[in-house]
């Protein structure tokens, strides 16, 4: 992608919200270095070791005091990546399961198809090590998603996106926890601008599946979600 985007590679700001990832976003780091020269990490208040080594990495590092949540933490990052001068976003988790060469994907669908958000699927790409109790658990996400905002998708809570500058600004996330991954999608449909998923791998591990969402969590949050929707 490098080869691709050449000094384009500026414009693009990679968005990683961490939380207590000291034993993996070294390895993110190190591989999405290999291409993107803006990564801004989030360290949304880990009581490890994340912060340190992620500033042992030519990033950008912003901090939260407190845990927020993972959706306070990417609203800092593209607050922070717009005032820079960002002209494409990416958010990328921080526990390794994205597979950075997927960044360089959506960006090309972004552009080659002059959409302003490309939504990463595993459902259209590939999984490696996924339960079929979390492939049911997504599945039935994807329901409740789509009740909450019309939007037909394959996957939506897959944290690796891609977007214009103007998409981005117009998230304005406040749903700070889990939740923003239905928001962002709400968001989408909202706006009236042109999207569209694209096939990306996810990898799953004991470490990531542990620290992971919970099945009966995840389902409680989409039914307060559909409530919340109803009610307004």
């Amino acid at each position: 992608m490098t080869r691709e985007y050449g000094d384009r590679s500026a414009e693009v700001w990679i968005v990683i919200p961490a939380y207590n990832e000291a034993t993996r976003i070294e390895v993110v780091l190190a591989e999405l270095l290999l291409s993107w020269k803006r990564i801004v990490v989030i360290d949304d208040g880990s009581s490890d070791e994340t912060a340190r080594i992620a500033s042992m990495y030519p990033v950008w590092l912003l901090r939260h005091g407190t845990n927020l949540g993972q959706g306070a933490a990417i609203q800092t990052g593209i607050e922070f990546a717009l005032a820079r001068g960002a002209r494409y976003i990416v958010t990328f988790d921080a526990d390794g399961q994205h597979d950075p060469a997927d960044v360089g994907r959506l960006l090309t669908r972004l552009e080659a198809r002059n959409l302003d958000f490309v939504l990463g699927s595993r459902f259209l790409g590939a999984t490696e090590g996924m339960p079929l109790t979390r492939a049911l658990t997504l599945r039935v996400g994807v329901l409740f998603t789509r009740l909450l905002s019309g939007v037909r998708l394959t996957d939506a809570h897959n944290g690796l996106r891609a977007m214009t500058a103007r998409g981005a600004a117009t998230l304005q996330l406040v749903q700070n926890g889990m939740e923003h991954a239905s928001e962002i999608v709400d968001r989408i449909s909202t706006s009236g601008l042109p999207f569209a998923e694209a096939g990306v791998t996810v990898r799953y591990t004991p470490e990531t599946l542990e620290k992971g969402q919970r099945s009966g969590a995840a389902l409680g949050l989409a039914a307060r979600l559909l409530i919340e929707k109803l009610l307004r």
